[in-house]
């Protein structure tokens, strides 16, 4: 099984879609905000947006995490550059990416939203959406309308996963060989 990571802007569901598609699929599951540095952690607590530079050891731990993990595991990382993809794809080369598409102004109201439970300032989305190169026409790419109610979300994951990577039985073939 090769490793998936869940992957856009903050506010699009990284998170939430990474932990049901990680228990559906019995996978570990690695939040990348878990290992942004303490200076990366303040910067955007104060509303300032990270930089290549600011990422640079942040990606690299990632990466390692991908390689500690070869019989796979989801991970939730915004990879807004194709050359931050490039750097996790060199880690784990049969890694595919679900990219969440959302607007900016759902972005938005999500990440207020949640405001006192979380670093990120919703002062930093329109950065991120700056930042972002969208993975359109990349290999291994999954892009869904992180609109979407969960389950569905999950479900299309799942499907697109299994159907992709002769590795994990489906759920029928799973139900026949007990």
């Amino acid at each position: 099984m090769s490793s998936i990571v869940i992957m856009g802007v903050a506010g699009c569901g990284k998170s939430s879609l990474g932990v049901a598609v990680a228990q559906q699929l019995g996978l570990p599951i690695v939040e990348g905000d878990d290992f942004h540095s303490a200076s990366s952690l303040a910067k955007m607590k104060r509303g300032v947006a990270l930089n290549d530079a600011d990422r640079a050891g942040w990606l690299k731990v990632l990466c390692t995490r991908l390689q500690d993990r070869p019989s796979g595991m989801v991970l939730t990382c915004s990879a807004l550059k194709r050359t931050y993809r490039d750097q996790l794809r060199a880690a784990m080369p049969s890694l595919r990416f679900v990219f969440l598409d959302i607007s900016s102004e759902n972005a938005t109201r999500r990440v207020a939203e949640r405001a006192a439970s979380h670093f990120f300032s919703s002062k930093l989305v329109e950065s991120q959406f700056a930042t972002l190169e969208e993975p359109s026409g990349e290999e291994g790419v999954l892009s869904v309308d992180a609109t979407l109610p969960l389950v569905d979300l999950q479900a299309r994951v799942c499907d697109w996963v299994i159907q992709s990577s002769p590795i994990i039985p489906s759920n029928k073939a799973l139900q026949e060989s007990v």
